[in-house]
């Protein structure tokens, strides 16, 4: 009994710490800054990203996504969609789950868009969810990785990198993407 609060206590404090990020929004100016540094990031991880990006109709680009939790557990971040190099609307990342998350870590996102359609289905959304609206190609060996052309032939791309810290759950499912007033 006296282990099963423990582990609930714990959870919920790390949720709350993860939540707490919420009220430390970011500003336009903030979120500019970082994720033009972490499109030059995905860049050197692997040259043929620039040809990928170029060929995408839009980019997602979340620079620092905290997930954590005890069993019980959530993530956060915010980011910008980049249309021909520049970023034209401001989104906010937000997940929860119980039972299948464990520790604290941080990632950045990238998503691309690689039809009109897609990308036009993800603006008009209200609340889109990473897996639940379409087909999601994630690439979780690191953005660094090999991509095969069947891969690269899926209209939505996703690619995981830079984590830091440790987690025992790495899935995008259920993830859900919202756009944000700035």
């Amino acid at each position: 009994m006296k282990s099963r609060n423990l582990f609930a206590a714990a959870g919920f404090a790390a949720v709350a710490l993860l939540l707490s990020s919420v009220s430390l929004a970011a500003t336009k100016a903030e979120i500019d800054e970082r994720t033009h540094h972490t499109m030059q990031q995905f860049y050197q991880l692997n040259p043929m990203h620039r040809d990928l990006v170029a060929r995408a109709k839009g980019v997602l680009v979340f620079p620092r996504i905290t997930k954590g939790g005890v069993g019980v557990g959530g993530e956060f971040g915010e980011g910008a969609l980049r249309i021909d190099g520049k970023n034209v609307s401001y989104y906010s990342v937000s997940g929860a789950s119980v039972g299948v998350t464990l520790g604290l870590a941080h990632h950045k996102e990238i998503i691309l868009f690689m039809t009109q359609e897609v990308l036009d289905k993800f603006m008009n959304s209200h609340g889109w969810k990473i897996g639940a609206d379409t087909g999601v190609a994630v690439l979780e060996k690191g953005a660094g990785g090999e991509y095969d052309t069947q891969t690269l032939q899926r209209p939505i791309l996703a690619f995981v990198f830079g984590e830091k810290g440790l987690i025992g759950d790495v899935s995008l499912e259920g993830t859900k993407v919202t756009k944000l007033d700035k």
